[in-house]
């Protein structure tokens, strides 16, 4: 019987079956296709990336090294607000690659990782649980202590186990033109109703486009439009949900949800790569596969970790939905030189943060 079944490899199961493999645990890993595949989210990441990371990583994932973003009120043409550093301050990277060498990660400290799996039943007894996936072999039935659902918004095991889904769920739209660019500066544009849309240049890579907003709310056309605004013919594009706000509990019986499955994600962007690899974290070292009540302490440690920032990423979404005027102004007024870390939102009331928002 395997202490933990990890239900995806992405960032988060990846790194939580690291961690657990890596502490004595028997950890299987079933993904349920080509890891990486299907491409859903943006590679647009803060350095703190590179911590979870082997050190020979960061030259096959590097893209490019960005100083700051400009905020647009209006589409490509408007005039954006500058808000920077003088050193880098994120990266993008090959998203891709990046499940592929956390998943490598896992494998390398001992965890069994197969793809092309899907699950399709998740059964929690008293004793263990049950996890039915197909796979290139056929039916199989794995049987574990716990299960983990690293499965992504849209979680089999959060439904299987009867778990509450996150508060709300966002429609995102990527889309890649392989002209390359290594300007330093991502765009911004406040023009999508409650969310925003960007370009993040990713160097000898070309350009990502992204665009999110609430299902609903016209997201392809307004991704058409935005392309249309920059004049680009986009060579592939991709899109999936993004959930956001955690909900009031992450683990059952025998199962816990880490990652987009257990929504922790940033709020004010719907980045949730390092969020949930530390949620993870406080997965592999708090929980005890022999003792279901250690559940408890992995929901009390990563949501007094998390807690702060994300209720401070719904206000700084908030922003998003403030007349033009009061953005225009608030832009104006902000913009420059900052201290803030762009996954902390706490940073800006540091000592650091203050002094550089005062001193202008």
């Amino acid at each position: 019987m395997h202490d933990f079944v990890v239900v995806g490899a992405g960032p988060a199961g990846a790194r939580f079956a690291r961690q657990a493999a890596d502490r004595g645990r028997d950890v299987l890993v079933l993904e349920q296709g080509e890891i990486g595949r299907p491409l859903a989210c943006s590679g647009h990441v803060s350095l703190d990336v590179w911590e979870f990371l082997p050190e020979s990583a960061r030259e096959d994932l590097f893209q490019n090294d960005i100083y700051g973003a400009r905020f647009h009120v209006g589409g490509p043409e408007s005039a954006g607000e500058p808000f920077y550093k003088r050193e880098v301050i994120s990266n993008a990277i090959d998203r891709v690659g990046l499940d592929k060498a956390l998943a490598r990660a896992a494998s390398d400290a001992g965890a069994d990782v197969r793809d092309e799996h899907t699950v399709t039943d998740v059964g929690e007894r008293r004793s263990h649980v049950e996890v039915t996936a197909t796979g290139p072999d056929g039916v199989e039935t794995h049987e574990a202590r716990m299960v983990v659902g690293a499965d992504g918004p849209r979680s089999r095991v959060r439904e299987a186990c009867g778990l509450p889904e996150p508060r709300e769920f966002l429609h995102g739209v990527l889309g890649f033109d392989e002209a390359p660019d290594a300007q330093d500066y991502v765009d911004v544009h406040l023009t999508v109703p409650r969310f925003f849309a960007w370009r993040i240049p990713r160097g000898d890579d070309g350009v990502e486009y992204g665009l999110a907003a609430r299902p609903g709310d016209d997201v392809s056309g307004r991704f058409d439009r935005l392309c249309e605004e920059y004049d680009v013919t986009l060579d592939r594009r991709c899109s999936g949900f993004i959930p956001i706000g955690p909900p009031r509990r992450v683990t059952g019986r025998r199962s816990l949800l880490v990652g987009d499955a257990a929504g922790q994600t940033k709020p004010f962007t719907g980045g949730g790569i390092l969020y949930g690899m530390r949620a993870a974290d406080h997965a592999a070292r708090e929980v005890d596969p022999a003792t279901p009540g250690t559940l408890g302490d992995y929901e009390r440690t990563w949501r007094s970790e998390l807690r702060n920032e994300i209720r401070l990423g719904h206000a700084v979404r908030a922003a998003y939905s403030l007349p033009k005027s009061v953005q225009k102004a608030g832009l104006w007024a902000l913009s420059g030189e900052i201290a803030v870390h762009m996954d902390e939102p706490s940073s800006l009331f540091t000592r650091d943060g203050l002094r550089t928002l005062v001193g202008r």
